[in-house]
């Protein structure tokens, strides 16, 4: 058989064992709690690769090896951030946010939580965290699609067009109908073909190259002839640049589709096995990723060739250091990154039309109609998205950074105040979301500011002032209520902290 053949054998393996897997989840689920939020049943184990997954997309398995390629270890400084502010997220935010979700009225999305956490009753703040949710993703889903068309156009030779129909077509199945646990459930098995393909391309390749002693002249050799250092990690670097990419990290803080698998663990107790397993993860896959670069500069280097496009590198070394299967294989855990980014994508955005927009307007559901709005709220959002994605040139992979920058900025320090402090009130949330957000996207639509320094600084700094000026400014009049607001945040700590649950039993979110 050819190599195409072998490779095509292990792609149609994997696209059917996600099918399977999305129907396992769809006999799971059983309304619109189990849908949405998968009945905050997940073990740490399910939610720390579950978020890795959904975080890192083809980023990690294209991008930054082929950053590394390019530029050598300057570019690892993204990477570091992302794993430091991945850290804090699991140790900040997941057990807090996994108590308060529950004990606010059982919130099973960020906007409705916003909004219990602040007995917002105008609807306002809700109403516009679900727009910035639903506008955001929809690009973001759509820029997945994208990138699923370009990597059959690239790897297999087909059209664009077939290509993004297939990753639409498989990825809204098992999340049209197997909700967020069949989102989740495939998550974990993307999360570990990630892991095993960016452990195995850069294990064989050092083999390859002679080991770390032939690595190190492989570029050194390359050094010469480029009149670069590919082993350094300031050469060419700036420290404007540096901080711009350590920053990458405090937009985890605000990312909907990674802080809802803190929401759905078991209990806030399964934080600290989750924060260890995903952070592991992490280490792993980026120094994976990192040196699958490094090997790539020797490899190329002592052959002779270059590459014409450094992203591919990681594609190209499975292909020469592997049997076809085993290729085919790889090539799924690329497809498996950009998959799993865009099924989580499409059932926050699900959760966000639904549950934030459609059932503040008064209309209630029963738990099959809950469920059946999901799945239209999903098939909406593909539509849309897929539309924006029938441009294979479109910009809208550009504005991947940005909606990070945007999410981070908008909501991640109204997530750490809600958390951690009493004061903050509806005002002073709803001032902040919309200043931070105008802030990092006029920053980032400034090219002189947006070069200078990554828009989530300056747009997570003002959001995080002006939340606290204007709480402080208009505090909780309500006496009874700030009292409500300050028993519920102290249970809502002490469970998080390892005391026991709240007794009382919050009414359902409306």
């Amino acid at each position: 058989m050819s190599d195409q053949t072998w490779q095509t054998i292990a792609i149609v393996a994997y696209m059917l064992a996600m099918l399977a897997i999305g129907w396992t989840a769809y006999r799971s689920t059983s309304d619109m709690d189990d849908y949405m939020l998968g009945g905050r049943r997940l073990s740490p184990a399910q939610a720390a690769l579950s978020a890795g997954a959904s975080d890192m997309s083809g980023w990690l398995l294209l991008g930054l090896p082929g950053a590394v390629y390019a530029t050598g270890l300057a570019s690892a400084w993204l990477a570091i951030g992302l794993t430091v502010g991945a850290w804090f997220n699991w140790k900040l935010v997941a057990p807090r946010l996994r108590a308060y979700t529950e004990v606010a009225k059982n919130s099973i999305t960020i906007p409705s939580f916003f909004e219990n956490r602040l007995r917002d009753g105008s609807r306002a703040l809700r109403v516009a965290a679900g727009v910035i949710v639903l506008v955001f993703f929809t690009f973001y889903v759509s820029s997945g699609m994208v990138a699923g068309g370009k990597f059959f156009e690239s790897s297999f030779g087909s059209s664009y067009w077939v290509g993004m129909l297939l990753v639409i077509g498989v990825t809204l199945a098992y999340t049209l109908f197997g909700g967020f646990l069949g989102a989740t459930w495939t998550d974990v098995a993307q999360g570990l073909l990630m892991l095993a393909a960016l452990v195995a391309v850069p294990v064989i390749g050092l083999t390859k190259v002679g080991g770390f002693g032939g690595m190190v002249d492989g570029i050194h050799q390359a050094d010469l002839a480029n009149g670069t250092n590919g082993l350094s990690f300031f050469a060419g670097a700036t420290f404007a640049g540096v901080v711009s990419s350590l920053a990458w990290g405090l937009g985890y803080f605000g990312q909907p589709h990674i802080i809802v698998r803190f929401m759905a663990m078991r209990a806030p107790s399964d934080a600290k096995v989750g924060r260890r397993v995903g952070i592991s993860w992490m280490i792993v896959t980026a120094v994976g990723a990192v040196m699958t670069g490094l090997v790539g500069i020797a490899y190329f280097q002592q052959t002779g060739t270059t590459l014409d496009d450094p992203e591919t590198v990681f594609l190209e070394l499975s292909q020469i250091l592997f049997h076809p299967l085993v290729a085919g294989l790889v090539l799924a855990a690329v497809l498996a990154a950009i998959m799993s980014t865009i099924s989580s994508q499409l059932i926050v955005s699900s959760s966000a039309l639904v549950e934030d927009l459609y059932m503040i307007v008064g209309k209630r559901a029963t738990p099959k109609k809950g469920i059946v709005l999901g799945r239209l709220g999903v098939l909406a959002v593909t539509v849309v998205a897929g539309v924006i994605a029938l441009d294979p040139d479109s910009s809208v992979l550009d504005l991947v950074g940005f909606a990070w920058a945007g999410f981070g900025a908008a909501f991640g320090p109204l997530i750490l105040l809600s958390l951690y402090w009493k004061s903050l009130t509806r005002w002073g949330a709803l001032a902040g979301m919309i200043s931070g957000g105008v802030v990092a996207f006029v920053w980032g639509k400034v090219p002189a500011l947006h070069d200078a320094l990554y828009e989530i600084v300056p747009g997570f700094l003002v959001c995080l002032v002006v939340a606290v000026v204007v709480s402080r400014a208009r505090p909780e009049r309500d006496v009874a209520v700030a009292e409500e607001i300050s028993a519920e945040f102290d249970g809502a700590r002490t469970w998080a902290n390892g005391g026991d649950r709240p007794t009382h039993e919050a009414p359902a979110v409306a």
